[in-house]
């Protein structure tokens, strides 16, 4: 009967003490100084110069370059294009810059195969490697070339944020492109009406 008494007054005692702990988290905030609203905000984020080419993997989507591989994306402002480079630093496909009608970077989280193998063998690991996850980082882009008139998706997996990011404004900058939400699209230039008539 005792030990029943003691139980019930420390459980008493927590909850009075859970409840008195919010009460002291519940305060109330300080209003900021008026003059600080005359400050200038600080400025957003900028990011780094993008550097001439980065390390990519090619994740397919022009027509007839299917092969998935490892190499570099790089500008190549001379031709106006950039240039997707495999290992051995031989051209395998190019981009014109013109032909860029949207960009932006993509994120997915997918499960790493080592995990989806792990995953679907019995073993005790199995429940444990199916929540398992990993972000990938893409740069996508919509393309529609104006010479062969082949419209089509690419995206290259690339594995640094902050890359990813300077690289994309800089595609956006020399594609001319114009920001929309968190992509860069090309908008259509108004047609003239005189020439029209």
């Amino acid at each position: 009967m005792k030990i029943k008494y003691q139980t019930l007054s420390i459980t008493a005692l927590l909850l009075l003490t859970s409840l008195a702990g919010g009460a002291f988290g519940q305060r109330s905030r300080s209003v900021g100084d008026p003059s600080d609203a005359k400050k200038p905000a600080p400025s957003a984020t900028t990011t780094a110069p993008a550097p001439q080419s980065m390390k990519v993997k090619y994740e397919g989507g022009i027509f007839g370059y299917n092969k998935k591989q490892t190499g570099t994306l790089n500008f190549d402002d001379e031709s106006s294009r950039l240039v997707f480079r495999d290992k051995a630093q031989k051209e395998y496909i190019s981009i014109p810059y013109k032909a860029i009608a949207a960009a932006y970077a993509d994120t997915q989280s997918r499960r790493p195969t080592a995990a989806t193998v792990i995953s679907n063998v019995p073993s005790i690991f199995a429940l444990p490697a199916r929540f398992i996850r990993k972000k990938y980082r893409y740069l996508t882009m919509q393309f529609s070339d104006p010479d062969t008139q082949v419209h089509g998706v690419t995206s290259f997996k690339v594995d640094n944020k902050e890359v990813l990011a300077s690289f994309l404004e800089a595609v956006a900058r020399k594609a001319e492109l114009t920001p929309r939400g968190e992509a860069y699209v090309r908008l259509d230039k108004p047609k003239d009406k005189d020439k029209d008539k």
